[in-house]
């Protein structure tokens, strides 16, 4: 992709922030996890933690004690959602997390994160166990993310089901940097998607995200400097100042905030 051709989105003053396809986001993760840092694991914490904060944002003056429930699959993106539950209650939501994997059988960064969330006060349940998203205040999607191939499989569908069932009895939702089910680099649904209420996408926005499909689009600081993304093939200007997350405008209108 050149410089022409690429998508740009813009910060609220007025920087542009490059698109990137899944491709070069892939690239991106293997120089900082193989070469440069920061380790999957910082960048996972980072990821959940600005999503736990953008989460009682969607909340609002309502967030003390409310009830959030956090649909987890099998990923990365799933780690980062399990992140954002530990940080959720550890700032007292009562919260649920929802997995595809259960947490004895998770390896890696997922179990990781299992490991450090059974130190707080979240409840657990697998994904073919009863659970009402109706009853929660607000709702996470970290299903998918940009990793898709294919259709999701019929555990990701279900819970992709779910939140949208969420999303139908007005119960916020976010995702997790792109809706689950949806093509990052094009846009597309070879199935079915989550359709949230905002998205926070992870470093830089990803191609495929439109407001049709992604709702409020906000971006989140992972801690991947802008060297890394160069050697990747993608340079930009540091655009988030004092802030770890910001509202970004698609590139055909302002700003969703």
């Amino acid at each position: 992709m050149t410089t022409t051709q690429r998508v740009h989105f813009t910060a609220p003053h007025g920087q542009r922030v490059p698109a990137v396809s899944v491709a070069e986001m892939r690239e991106v993760d293997r120089i900082a996890i193989e070469a440069t840092g920061p380790s999957l694991l910082q960048a996972l914490e980072l990821a959940g933690q600005q999503a736990a904060l953008a989460a009682i944002d969607l909340l609002g003056a309502r967030w003390p004690g409310a009830r959030a429930i956090v649909l987890c699959g099998s990923g990365r993106n799933g780690a980062a959602g399990v992140c954002a539950a530990r940080h959720l209650a550890n700032r007292g939501l009562a919260v649920q997390v929802i997995t595809v994997v259960p947490p004895q059988r998770a390896d890696g960064a997922l179990g990781e994160a299992f490991l450090a969330l059974a130190e707080a006060p979240a409840r657990v349940t697998r994904w073919d166990e009863a659970f009402d998203v109706a009853s929660a205040d607000v709702l996470v999607d970290a299903v998918l993310g940009c990793r898709l191939v294919g259709e999701p499989q019929p555990v990701q569908r279900g819970l992709i089901f779910a939140a949208r069932a969420a999303r139908e009895a007005g119960v916020p939702v976010l995702s997790i940097d792109v809706p689950s089910g949806l093509d990052a680099d094009d846009g597309s649904v070879p199935g079915y998607a989550v359709l949230p209420t905002r998205t926070l996408t992870l470093g830089l926005p990803k191609r495929g995200l439109t407001r049709a499909n992604a709702g409020e689009l906000w971006v989140a600081d992972v801690g991947i400097p802008p060297g890394v993304y160069a050697r990747a093939g993608v340079t930009f200007a540091p655009f988030f100042g004092t802030a770890s997350t910001l509202p970004l405008a698609y590139p055909d209108g302002p700003p969703d905030s």
